[in-house]
């Protein structure tokens, strides 16, 4: 049996939580911590929304660091009021919380009132004074000593200054850590009965996008079962990809909420640009895309451009009709949507489509098992020997056509890869197919062999003919 050395999850890790009033450099000084750009930033108050997470190292420590939205006094049910909730849920959970000032901007009484609020949570804290640069930020931070909590750390989170000792300064202050035990693996052994030396695979990457107001972020807290991200009527809450992890019976998934995207001719501010490429960039990691949409509104034309990019992506992807409640008419909707699906995206057929109510919860839970259902068709793998009786079938019901006077000989199919399945057409001048009899293949491999929804490629490996050549 294999002994591993004990490594703390995710739900293990000390959670270190950086708060503070909008506009003083926290997500800056949260992609600073991580080592790379994970927080959107933009010199506008009120960036983040929704609460960011990433795991990282700090003086060999390995932590939660939690970016939080500004606090800001507000009424509950306004934006500001849902996104300072936000931010205080975090803070009850944290074992420190850097408190983040501008140094530039002095004490404000946002300040004054945030600190006095800390104070009170009873949790311990370290003040950061941002913005810090050169001499005189630096005596500007020692003005941070009236705020009552403890002296103030000079640093630049965006020039990099006085993050060193920092560093060292969270590191310090985390709870000690438990002697780390050996953990005994039990053994794997493969079909010939030798043992494996193989890890469990990582968590499932699972990306929901969708247009803006779909109702992403609901369905999210949905299937965590809490207030994870701000909900509300507003259009395009959502500004940045947050990712959560959840498990259901068959193991972990690593869950990515976007921003909506809207047609491209419309995206004209510097931020939302940022969010839509942080999204498309959710997209690119994941392995199976939920596509939302209101099932009031129906199919729109900028829904189906996402589904083009998830397949040209080689994603899978699973239909998710939110707002199922408040559709009248079913059969007719539901019919409706399967028609416009199955003429626009004739490369997806046999999509999986899940319809239910994110906002009252009916029928959520039937969307990660058929997740996991379009995840094992991704992955799927075709034996060689199957996969060529089935050619020799396609080739004996519809010959392939002549191009140029001549008929192509086409020999033989293997499946080079998986996720998505991607097969390897091998003849004489095979790369002169024409598209419609590769759409008959392709068509024919789903039938066959149980392929829904899912991206296929057929590549093509035309063989010279000596002969030609020596004659030419």
């Amino acid at each position: 049996m294999a002994k591993l050395p004990s490594v703390p999850t995710g739900d293990d890790l000390p959670i270190v939580v950086i708060a503070g009033r909008p506009n003083v450099g926290k997500s800056t000084l949260f992609n600073r911590l991580v080592g790379r750009r994970q927080a959107l930033v933009a010199d506008t108050p009120g960036v983040t929304r929704d609460r960011k997470e990433a795991e990282c190292t700090v003086r060999g420590r390995r932590i939660r660091l939690i970016d939080t939205a500004g606090l800001e006094e507000s009424a509950p049910d306004t934006l500001y009021g849902r996104m300072r909730a936000s931010s205080e849920s975090a803070v009850a959970q944290a074992d420190l919380v850097v408190f983040c000032i501008d140094a530039r901007a002095g004490i404000t009484p946002a300040d004054e009132h945030f600190a006095a609020w800390i104070r009170r949570q009873g949790r311990p804290v370290l003040l950061v004074a941002n913005k810090a640069e050169g001499r005189q930020g630096a005596a500007a931070a020692m003005e941070a000593f009236a705020l009552g909590l403890g002296t103030p750390l000079a640093i630049s989170a965006e020039h990099g200054e006085g993050l060193s000792e920092l560093m060292g300064e969270i590191a310090d202050r985390m709870p000690p850590e438990a002697p780390a035990e050996p953990v005994v693996e039990p053994p794997q052994y493969g079909e010939d009965g030798e043992e494996l030396d193989e890890r469990p695979p990582g968590p499932l990457r699972l990306a929901i996008v969708g247009r803006p107001n779909a109702g992403k972020s609901t369905l999210l807290n949905r299937l965590l079962g809490e207030e994870r991200m701000i909900t509300g009527p507003e259009p395009g809450l959502t500004r940045d990809s947050v990712t959560v992890l959840l498990h259901d019976e068959d193991g972990p998934i690593q869950l990515v909420d976007t921003a909506g995207l809207r047609r491209r001719a419309r995206v004209e501010d510097g931020l939302e640009k940022m969010s839509t490429s942080a999204t498309i960039e959710a997209l690119k990691m994941a392995e199976v895309v939920v596509l939302a949409l209101d099932a009031t509104l129906g199919v729109h034309e900028q829904d189906l451009q996402i589904a083009r990019l998830i397949e040209r992506e080689g994603r899978c992807c699973v239909l998710a009709l939110n707002k199922w409640d408040a559709v009248e008419d079913r059969i007719a909707t539901r019919q409706a949507i399967s028609d416009r699906i199955e003429t626009s995206l004739a490369q997806m057929r046999g999509i999986p489509v899940v319809s239910f109510s994110a906002l009252t919860g009916a029928n959520v839970h039937k969307l990660l098992p058929v997740v996991r259902r379009a995840h094992e068709v991704w992955n799927k793998r075709i034996p060689t020997g199957a996969l060529n009786r089935w050619f020799e079938m396609m080739l004996e019901r519809h010959s392939p056509p002549l191009v140029g006077g001549r008929r192509l000989k086409l020999r033989y199919m293997t499946q080079a890869k998986a996720r998505p399945p991607t097969f390897i057409l091998f003849g004489t001048r095979a790369e002169l197919l024409p598209e419609d009899y590769q759409r008959y293949l392709v068509n024919g491999l789903r039938e066959a062999f149980d392929l829904p929804g899912t991206p296929i490629r057929l590549l093509l490996r035309g063989t010279r003919n000596p002969f030609a050549e020596s004659a030419g």
